[in-house]
């Protein structure tokens, strides 16, 4: 099949799968194309690579993403003004969230490079304003699952697209190895990985729910549609050599959420309680795992990764947070300032990517406050799902696996230590629009 037609009838495919969206969510309001906009950037390929923007500054990214992010923060806070938020309600619901943030702002103080931490922390607070958009909704529950079905049916339909049919734009060769990956829609195959483990519990979600009568089909072959998108996510994930532990981090996380979701409606069926404490306990016990890991390079998890048939250093990762550890000694308490560390001269100092652990990089940036905040963020986050069963099972369930997935995930790789990562993104999303003080003043804008 010629390039161009697999694209064209992609887009189709893609087109007719958001009339059906718009169908099954007539409620949500058009200003939530904003977050959504937001969340399909950021769980893909920057603006300037997208566009091949050759003036683009590694450290900072090209000046159409800039201009791009000026845009969202302005339209974000229009809508915001316009709606009329109960910011301190909203903020004292969120209180952790708005601790963790401010103290990755003052950590520009401290920071090598001021500016350039200042900027990222910028792409933080873009962050913040797209989860109150949402939260500002007539119905915040409505608005983030329209979210996340709208970036399911963009991102995954064309990452095969772009893997077969545009090779410069679907695949990368490792700069180190010059090992093939399939990234799809995506920066990288852990990216990818990440986006089809998020895609892939959202629609067994909506699949498992409809078979239930939850969530009835606005189509009759709506379901077939996304059994569609749920084979392929599965096949992205498991890569060029059709390896089904192409990456075992986003496998495990996958499996931990799972096993979380089936546990969950088990327990239901037999009504047996799970308390807010069992699940505050299993986060915190992972979360200590994950740091105790970095500690102890990476010995407690050699056991998984020769299980699934991965070398005990976890591809190199061991010897780099061995060799990073001094790095964190050395400003144990509040870190080298947000953002800054993984400059394209440590990338080549290290030959890696990034420390591969979310724990890790909050510790290098931020240090140990940063880490006990990014902790009473999540473990917060834990108590207000679990809040959300007795109102809302099926939502809940969904909001629980993504917080075990998240934790589970920074183990062997790094999304925590920002909220512009797609899977934080994700947990930030379900805990701010979940706040209970929340009202509006006046009708919501742009339905």
């Amino acid at each position: 099949m010629p390039p161009t037609l697999a694209l064209a009838l992609c887009i189709v495919f893609v087109l007719f799968l958001l009339r059906l969206e718009r169908k099954q969510a007539p409620d949500v309001s058009r200003a939530i194309w904003i977050p959504t906009i937001w969340m399909l950037v950021i769980a893909s390929k920057p603006l300037g690579v997208w566009f091949q923007v050759r003036n683009a500054d590694p450290e900072q990214g090209s000046p159409l993403d800039l201009v791009f992010q000026a845009a969202l923060i302005l339209a974000a806070m229009v809508i915001l003004i316009r709606r009329d938020i109960d910011w301190p309600g909203a903020m004292r619901e969120n209180a952790w969230l708005m601790a963790l943030v401010i103290f990755m702002l003052i950590s520009v103080l401290w920071s090598d490079l001021p500016l350039i931490s200042f900027k990222r922390w910028g792409k933080e607070f873009l962050a913040i304003l797209m989860a109150f958009v949402v939260l500002s909704e007539p119905s915040p529950r409505r608005a983030l699952e329209s979210i996340l079905t709208r970036t399911t049916y963009v991102l995954i339909p064309f990452s095969p697209v772009l893997i077969k049919y545009f090779p410069d734009y679907g695949r990368l060769y490792t700069r180190w190895s010059g090992e093939e990956m399939w990234i799809g829609v995506a920066n990288h195959k852990n990216s990818l990985a990440c986006l089809c483990i998020i895609s892939a519990i959202f629609l067994i979600w909506s699949l498992v729910r409809r078979w239930q009568g939850n969530n009835p089909a606005v189509w009759r072959f709506q379901t077939p549609a996304e059994i569609l998108l749920l084979a392929l996510t599965f096949w992205l994930l498991g890569g060029p050599g059709g390896k089904i532990f192409y990456s075992a981090t986003s496998v495990y996380a996958l499996s931990a959420g799972l096993l979380v979701f089936g546990g969950y409606y088990l327990a239901k069926r037999n009504k047996i309680q799970i308390s807010a404490g069992t699940l505050t306990a299993l986060v915190t016990v992972i979360i200590v795992f994950g740091i105790v890991s970095i500690f102890t390079s990476g010995s407690k998890l050699g056991f998984f990764a020769s299980a699934v048939g991965r070398d005990a250093t976890l591809t190199g990762r061991t010897q780099v947070w061995a060799s990073l550890l001094p790095v964190v000694m050395s400003r144990p308490l509040a870190g080298g300032g947000f953002g800054v560390f993984w400059t394209p001269g440590r990338q080549d100092l290290y030959q890696i990517s990034g420390a591969h652990s979310g724990y890790l990089d909050v510790l290098l940036g931020l240090g140990f406050i940063g880490i006990l905040l990014v902790s009473a963020f999540l473990l917060s986050s834990c108590r207000k799902a679990h809040r959300e069963l007795s109102h809302d099972f099926d939502w809940g369930i969904l909001w629980i696996c993504y917080i075990i997935m998240s934790v589970v995930h920074n183990m062997g790789e790094s999304s925590i230590d920002s909220f512009t990562n797609y899977l934080t993104a994700i947990v930030l999303f379900f805990t701010v629009s979940s706040s209970l003080t929340f009202r509006t003043k006046s009708d919501p804008v742009g339905n």
